[in-house]
């Protein structure tokens, strides 16, 4: 049996060396996993798009309803378990081992489709809605159950490229199976569907045997089968924390996004470019692959750990390729239908498709770190639920992004001006959310520091632990310092900064977000001197890093400069861990007080290669500051 925050190969430590992230498909813990969730992705999108397009050619002579209004009635039969049972798949997911959850749910897939082949053969219409609505609900089980699996299977530095593979295959999978259930609808006998249905499913629950088992999250919480209590429950959990909670927010605007995207474009080609399916399909197929391409390229971009920095970058790739995808719409259709290949040779068409692309890629930029973020900021005994809430308000957001969509198209805009709008839309929203969580901004700029201004080497930064206290000290080269080391570490540090550069007006409004704690002179200001004492305490108290520059000020020569005892204190007061940090290669840059003129600086250290190195905790009793101050001078000259 695989403990909780274990895997098969060993515990879940961020100091086990991670080479990429497709090696996670080679392993127990990961394959069998991804591909029963792929297979069932798949398949879920072959039945759906089957079921949509048997309803729009024969809908209306088996029910008294026209086909348009059937065909949203399904999409709605869909995403209804979603919003009723969230809640209760959420609290099953934690309270039991979810790997059973999994094949639970895959058993139950070779059933669902079954029926839905008995609906297929009989052309029954209550029978598809039935499957089609259980499908919903295996769904429903199965996503809490999936997302909060990954942090009992992955290591820390595994959770980014593991929810980039999941991200990329779902989407990948989502593309195939809407193709190859028009290709079976299309071309292919009822019997030749029901067997791939079935089919599919069968392999999908093999596969999902081969998931090694973990232990329950909380194995003591009580159900309440309540739907409605248990959603509120969940809800109030994804609440706990303000920042898992927008993230939350943020997450369920990339589904407003995608799913509005999606819906138009079958509209947006043939209404607009008079296309025909096959540009529909060229038009799913980049923007699938590229919201592939983006969750494939967030584990080099952050360097394997949770990076909520790529959050801003994506959200700008998302307003400016889509505002752009809306003005480079033609004015008029082609005067005749056209297909993929005759549509690439047409003005226009390329960059079309460049846009459509990179808005994919945005998207998957800017969800892949919230997904984990959400995953790595949530009580470990609650994950499922936070997912599960997350689940209902995506539910909820798609369905306001149709009806938003509905509503516009009807009030004469067009779809170019509908996507437009969108992309100000999601400037307006990604400005509101980083204001009301600057986190996000910080890091933004912490990664441009680090990939643009310099390139940053790091060395033993899992020494930081990824729960529990500890103080961080560090030699106190540059004003950039605290950034530099914000944009390696896994986790939030608050830092001990000086009360006078705090209270520096518009930079007051960055360390504020960056909730730096404030100190001054005991003699020049005791209130502030004593209450930054008593916040490093109530931070390390809750489990937080709290950093400090021991030197008391920027070094004026490039060396380290003698170690005040305002640390010993912190540690009088709340004994933890010390670990040792060292910046090396900043002495001399645009930032440091190497030369009075920053502009004779900035040539000479412009994109330097600079190392931060964390050293070996030091226990608490063992601290004295001469012996700290020997450990971050042997931390900056090691090779």
């Amino acid at each position: 049996m695989t403990a909780a925050g274990e895997t098969a190969t060993g515990p879940a430590t961020a100091s086990a060396r991670t080479p990429s992230q497709f090696r996670l498909l080679a392993q127990r813990r990961f394959l069998p996993f991804f591909g029963a969730q792929a297979l069932g992705a798949f398949n879920d999108n072959v039945y759906r798009n089957v079921l949509v397009i048997l309803i729009a050619f024969h809908g209306a002579s088996a029910a008294s309803l026209p086909g348009e209004v059937l065909t949203n009635l399904a999409g709605g039969v869909f995403i209804l378990p979603f919003v009723l049972l969230s809640g209760l798949a959420g609290q099953i997911a934690d309270r039991f081992d979810k790997s059973r959850i999994v094949q639970a749910v895959k058993a139950s897939e070779i059933l669902i489709m079954v029926l839905a082949g008995a609906g297929l053969a009989t052309f029954d219409l209550g029978l598809l809605f039935l499957a089609l609505f259980l499908l919903g609900v295996h769904s429903t089980f199965f996503a809490p159950a999936k997302y909060g699996l990954l942090p009992q299977i992955l290591r820390p530095a595994e959770l980014v490229g593991g929810n980039a593979l999941l991200e990329a295959g779902t989407f990948l999978a989502i593309l195939l199976g809407t193709l190859a259930g028009g290709v079976l609808a299309g071309s292919s006998g009822t019997s030749v569907i029901v067997f791939a249905l079935v089919a599919l499913a069968g392999i999908g629950f093999v596969l999902s045997l081969a998931m090694p088992r973990v232990l329950p999250a909380d194995p003591q919480l009580v159900i309440d089968w309540n739907p409605w209590r248990s959603t509120l429950a969940n809800l109030r959990a994804a609440r706990e924390s303000r920042t898992v909670f927008l993230s939350i927010l943020g997450n369920s605007w990339f589904w407003f996004c995608g799913a509005l995207v999606l819906a138009q474009l079958p509209l947006f080609v043939r209404v607009v470019l008079n296309g025909t399916e096959t540009v529909v399909t060229l038009f799913l197929v980049v923007f699938s692959a590229g919201v592939g391409a983006g969750s494939l390229l967030c584990e080099a971009l952050s360097a394997r750990k949770v990076e909520i920095g790529l959050v801003p970058f994506g959200s700008i790739g998302l307003t400016v390729f889509a505002l752009d995808l809306a003005l480079a719409a033609p004015a008029q259709p082609a005067p005749e239908t056209v297909g993929a290949a005759a549509f690439l040779q047409q003005p226009g068409a390329w960059r079309l498709l460049v846009d459509l692309g990179l808005v994919g890629v945005s998207g998957g930029i800017f969800v892949v770190p919230l997904y984990a973020l959400i995953q790595q900021r949530s009580r470990p005994e609650a994950v499922s639920r936070v997912i599960s809430a997350n689940n209902i308000l995506n539910s909820l957001f798609i369905v306001a992004a149709a009806l938003f969509a509905a509503t516009a198209l009807r009030a004469g805009l067009t779809i170019p001006q509908l996507i437009g709008v969108m992309a100000v839309m999601n400037a307006a929203v990604a400005i509101y959310i980083y204001t009301l969580v600057p986190e996000f901004l910080l890091r933004f700029l912490s990664w441009l520091l680090i990939h643009v201004v310099y390139r940053l080497r790091v060395e033993g930064i899992d020494r930081i632990p990824d729960r529990g206290p500890a103080l961080l000290i560090c030699n106190h080269v540059s004003f950039v310092d605290p950034i530099v080391i914000s944009a390696a570490c896994r986790r939030p540090v608050r830092f001990i900064m000086d009360a006078s550069i705090f209270r520096i007006p518009v930079l007051n409004a960055v360390f504020r977000g960056m909730k730096a704690i404030p100190v001054a002179p005991a003699r020049e200001e005791p209130e502030t001197y004593e209450r930054a004492f008593a916040v490093v305490a109530q931070e390390l108290r809750a489990g937080q890093l709290v950093c400090i520059f021991p030197e008391g000020r920027l070094t004026p020569d490039g060396e380290v400069q003698p170690f005040r005892p305002g640390l010993l204190r912190i540690l009088r007061e709340t004994p933890v861990p010390v670990i040792p940090l060292a910046l090396s290669n900043l002495w001399g840059s645009m930032f440091s007080r190497f030369d009075p003129a920053p502009w004779k600086r900035l040539p000479r250290r412009f994109l330097a290669r600079i190392t931060l190195a964390a050293g070996e905790p030091v226990p608490p009793e063992a601290v004295s500051l001469e012996d700290l101050r020997e450990r971050v001078l042997a931390l900056r000259h090691q090779p």
